[in-house]
């Protein structure tokens, strides 16, 4: 029997931080670096389900430490959670200051993209191949995070109604 064929559920993206990026103080625009996080969510979830993807929510942003212009930042990106057509993507990101020889943890954050074909239907991915414990744990977390979702969606729904 053939081995199922290894899914690529992780990326790491780097970057150097530019002065273009940043505001007066030396430090990156929050706003640059979550379009940054955008473009590596796109990518980790597209490469696994190998088709475009739209980014349908972000929460738990946590900006724990600044990033400054020069240091180089790694974008973690895991494919945790798989749904029908939509997937959770956690991304830590760590920043280097490179002179300093310092490592720090800057953000952390989750992305729930969907699979869509060209006229933006949805389109079913695969299931994830748990092959850890940790892998588990973070797929268990995801559900969660992912009930957690859909159950604050219902209640601003409730929240509104009647409200135009």
């Amino acid at each position: 029997m053939a081995k199922p064929k290894k899914q690529e559920k992780q990326l790491f993206m780097t970057r150097l931080m530019t002065p273009d990026m940043s505001n007066f103080s030396g430090k990156v625009h929050g706003g640059m670096i979550l379009k940054l996080l955008d473009e590596a969510a796109f990518s980790c979830a597209s490469r696994y389900c190998k088709t475009y993807v739209v980014t349908a929510s972000l929460d738990q942003v946590v900006f724990k430490n600044p990033i400054t212009v020069g240091d180089l930042v790694t974008f973690k990106c895991n494919v945790n959670y798989v749904g029908r057509s939509s997937m959770e993507i956690g991304i830590r990101v760590e920043g280097e200051r490179i002179r300093e020889k310092k490592k720090y943890h800057a953000i952390s954050c989750y992305f729930t993209m969907v699979s869509v074909d060209e006229n933006g239907k949805t389109l079913p991915v695969p299931r994830l191949q748990l092959e850890s414990d940790t892998e588990q744990k973070l797929f268990e977390a995801g559900k969660m995070r992912c009930a957690m979702r859909n159950e604050i969606q219902e209640r601003n729904l409730q929240l509104h109604v009647g409200i135009d």
